[in-house]
């Protein structure tokens, strides 16, 4: 009886499922033949129960059909199912997880001191470090192609910067395969005239050579990266691959000034020179592609304790500032910088993220539908066809609303950051570096200025220069000198580069 009612009700469920989709009568016909005639006990009970049976109230008859008529077996279609939940389940292990981290996603993380982070090898040689030496860098991760000589004792000799604002300004955004070609346009010139301005006269009279290698757009950071070894290779020259986000972090100690106090070398064969910022500390990272929260305990040491789950800070500064039809070719986040001077920062009631969440990450994704919202209602509310078309005072107290919310996220983020370093006894770190395009914000970096100087026990905050906080050749310059004092570089001939690079875990 169990067998029978098990069939009609399958006949009955699957005629209904017929009727909403496009499978066939022959595939279905297949399908059932495998509950009733694959076993033959089960055959013998059908016979009996239907001879007992008055015909009129009999399952209806369904006709099999041939075996080159039927669909792939079913054990591969199950495979293929238990293939995509597989997929599915392993990207909801992620979701609500900051990025750009070292949390198994990745095949390839950076490592340069080996598992325990403290092993540096020097596989392409060394120049001499007794006294200073040079270093040509070359920077092309996204669209801007620079090239720099920087001093191991932290003197930028010579700069070129090639930016692409007006290729792209006209797209809202970064075109890949325009920034591309740009950077091959460029790339030559861009470092023969670094050297000139530098004072030599040509590559072979500078000491070693770094390249920004990742993360950033990968046929972009090809570009660079073939560039400099080819370099390399020509001259025999000690090579590094350099980290990008590590070079921003490692610009905070570019003795750029006469505060600089702190040393490193001095022993050995190795000469002694300045840094503005000494190890430990925390690091803020806000730029166009990462919003990070990390302690920089050494060259190629980073614990990262925070960071986005969708976009970053940069972005969101980039897609208000297309919203509200600023124009971008000079990057968003000056254009809605320069806007919210003249707004006013409480006018648009936006919502903080995070709050439900204590902890250190970032998220930008809600604030930015917050802000398209509120401004295509403010649009209708004025009469107006579009945001782009609002008044200037109107435009200008989203500008001020959106970057007044997007920092009080980081200085929350960044207070309970400093409590827990705080209540570490174990923890040393009483210093702020703030990195990356967008600390060349003058808000942002007033307010963290503050927030540092309303603590307890003051602490003291680091942001390079404006000009430096941005993409350019000097950051990879300064980051292969950082790498070359302890001893580490690259095998030119081997050296790939990476769109996705995260910092190796530190155990």
């Amino acid at each position: 009886m169990f067998a029978h009612s098990f069939t009609e009700s399958f006949v009955l469920r699957t005629s209904r499922r017929l009727r909403q989709t496009s499978i066939s009568k022959t595939t279905f016909s297949f399908a059932l033949s495998l509950y009733t005639t694959d076993n033959s006990s089960t055959d013998e009970f059908h016979e009996e129960e239907s001879s007992s049976q008055d015909p009129s109230t009999s399952p209806p008859i369904v006709a099999t059909t041939t075996t080159t008529d039927i669909i792939p077996p079913l054990k591969y279609t199950k495979k293929r199912k238990q293939s995509k939940q597989n997929s599915r389940d392993k990207r909801r292990e992620f979701i609500g997880r900051a990025k750009a981290t070292d949390n198994g996603r990745w095949s390839t993380v950076y490592a340069p001191g080996g598992d325990d982070g403290l092993t540096f090898m020097a596989r392409s040689g060394l120049p001499d470090r007794s006294k200073p030496f040079t270093v040509l860098g070359i920077e092309s991760s996204c669209d801007d192609t620079g090239a720099a000589v920087v001093r191991s004792d932290g003197v930028i000799l010579g700069e070129s910067l090639a930016s692409q604002g007006e290729i792209h300004e006209e797209f809202g955004g970064i075109v890949p395969g325009l920034a591309k070609s740009a950077h091959e346009d460029k790339i030559d010139s861009v470092v023969e005239e670094a050297i000139a301005k530098a004072g030599l006269s040509s590559i072979n009279d500078v000491d070693a050579i770094g390249v920004t290698v990742g993360p950033g757009l990968e046929i972009c950071l090809r570009v660079g990266c073939n560039k400099a070894r080819e370099l390399a290779m020509q001259y025999n020259k000690p090579f590094v691959g350099i980290h990008h986000l590590e070079a921003h972090i490692l610009m905070a100690r570019l003795p750029f000034d006469d505060d600089a106090i702190y040393s490193v070398g001095g022993e050995g064969n190795i000469h002694e020179s300045k840094r503005a910022i000494e190890f430990p500390f925390l690091a803020l990272l806000v730029s166009g592609g990462h919003c990070q929260l990390m302690k920089c305990l050494g060259v190629g040491r980073y614990e990262i304790i925070g960071g986005t789950i969708d976009d970053s800070l940069g972005e969101a500064f980039d897609k208000t500032a297309r919203l509200l039809g600023l124009p971008v070719g000079g990057g968003g986040g000056p254009a809605v910088e320069k806007l919210a001077l003249e707004g006013d920062p409480n006018a648009v009631l936006l919502p903080i993220p995070l709050q439900k969440r204590k902890d250190f990450d970032f998220s930008y994704a809600g604030l930015k539908t917050a802000v398209r919202l509120k401004a295509e209602k403010l649009a209708v509310e004025k009469g107006v066809d579009s945001v782009d078309v609002l008044s200037r005072k109107d435009k200008a107290d989203i500008a001020s609303s959106f970057q007044n919310v997007a920092i009080k996220h980081i200085e929350q983020r960044l207070k309970r950051a400093m409590d827990m370093l705080e209540s570490d006894d174990e923890c040393c770190i009483r210093s702020l570096a703030v990195v990356g395009g967008v600390a060349a914000n003058k808000e942002l970096r007033s307010r963290l200025e503050a927030l540092c100087q309303d603590r307890q026990e003051p602490w003291n905050m680091f942001v390079p220069p404006p000009r430096l906080c941005t993409d350019q050749g000097a950051m990879a310059a300064w980051a292969a000198i950082e790498r070359l004092m302890v001893g580490s570089s690259d095998i030119p001939e081997e050296q790939e580069v990476f769109a996705r690079f995260p910092f190796q875990t530190i155990k």
